[in-house]
């Protein structure tokens, strides 16, 4: 039986895909179509490895944007038994507006070793690399955290780098932030890349915090562990959230309470992490589109080894089994009705 080791390198062609798929629609102002088209890729793309798969989760059914479904099938049946944690694009908005930090992602293991937190209101998440595991507790002050993280790293305050989205929910975070003095980079989308790029060591980015979604969670807790960093991740209460959230969380077995780590989140020694840029971002570049096709800039990590792989593919879509399809202007139309206003224009 082939090992996911032996097939680590090629789940990466899974993020490009997903990156072909929303880079062409770069600004147009759509995000259904940025969704639809990364899954869409993605999808054929999965379907010629010879895996035995199946999506426990995928980001956009919550905001019904186009998605794999639950418990989809997923690969050729021939291969190692495994599971995906998917997010065909971190950063739908960003790419619908041509902004950065936009990438595809996703992670990989054999089945039953990722805990998904429900794509149910927010979570708060901090991660960086292993200077401070063991020392850091989502019960500290945001100001403790950021202490300690610069003490563990030797970095006086001021060349301490935090990374966080940018949001209303982190006003308050952001004041203390700037009060300590702190280096801030204020994202649009993205936090899997944020904590990625923060357990990167030398990436200029030392510390993520904030509020963000749960799948993401565990895809970045995958790329985390494989990076020997920590994260840690616990239900975010905030004003906006309904009545019945925190009831909804724990009639699922969710503890409500409790701070999540990356070995919760991305069990055991058997894990892959590949994402793909889409836009230009702390992470990645974004996918360039060429004359004869795409330029695409990926990474790829895994466990046990740790092994880190960074990849610039450049793809011919001509007689591509994937991407062939784009050699026609026809096809990058959003719909029928696009396609004859095109044709007025010409015919006039």
């Amino acid at each position: 039986m082939v090992s996911l080791r032996a097939i680590a390198p090629s789940l990466t062609r899974i993020t490009v895909a997903g990156a072909i798929g929303a880079g062409l629609h770069i600004g147009q102002g759509n995000k259904e179509l940025v969704d639809a088209k990364a899954v869409e890729f993605s999808r054929a793309c999965l379907a010629q490895i010879d895996l035995d798969g199946e999506i426990i989760s995928c980001e956009g059914p919550k905001d019904h944007a186009p998605a794999f479904a639950y418990r989809e099938k997923v690969g050729t049946g021939r291969g190692p038994k495994v599971e995906f944690v998917v997010d065909p694009v971190d950063g739908t908005t960003a790419v619908s507006k041509g902004r950065k930090d936009a990438i595809s992602a996703l992670a990989c293991a054999p089945a039953g070793c990722f805990q998904v937190l429900p794509d149910d209101g927010y979570y708060f998440k901090i991660a960086t690399d292993y200077h401070s595991i063991g020392k850091l507790s989502l019960e500290m002050p945001l100001e403790t955290i950021v202490r300690t993280v610069a003490r563990k790293k030797k970095l006086p305050l001021s060349n301490l780098t935090v990374i966080m989205l940018e949001r209303e929910r982190h006003m308050k975070m952001l004041q203390i932030l700037r009060t300590l003095g702190v280096r801030i980079i204020l994202i649009p989308d993205g936090d899997i890349a944020a904590a990625v790029v923060s357990c990167i060591p030398d990436s200029g980015v030392d510390l993520l915090v904030g509020a963000g979604a749960g799948p993401e969670a565990t895809i970045a807790a995958t790329a985390v562990k494989c990076l020997g960093g920590t994260m840690l991740v616990k239900v975010w209460k905030g004003k906006k959230d309904d009545a019945q959230r925190m009831e909804r969380l724990k009639l699922i077995g969710i503890d409500t309470e409790k701070t999540y780590c990356q070995e919760e989140l991305a069990k055991g020694q058997e894990l892959v992490f590949a994402a793909s840029g889409v836009t230009k971002g702390e992470l990645l570049n974004g996918i360039r589109i060429i004359s004869s096709g795409a330029v695409v800039n990926s990474i790829c990590m895994r466990l046990p080894s740790g092994t880190v792989e960074r990849s610039e593919t450049t793809l011919r879509f001509k007689g591509h089994p994937v991407y062939k399809q784009f050699l026609h202007p026809e096809n990058h139309f959003k719909n029928e009705k696009q396609k004859e206003t095109l044709d007025n224009n010409r015919t006039i």
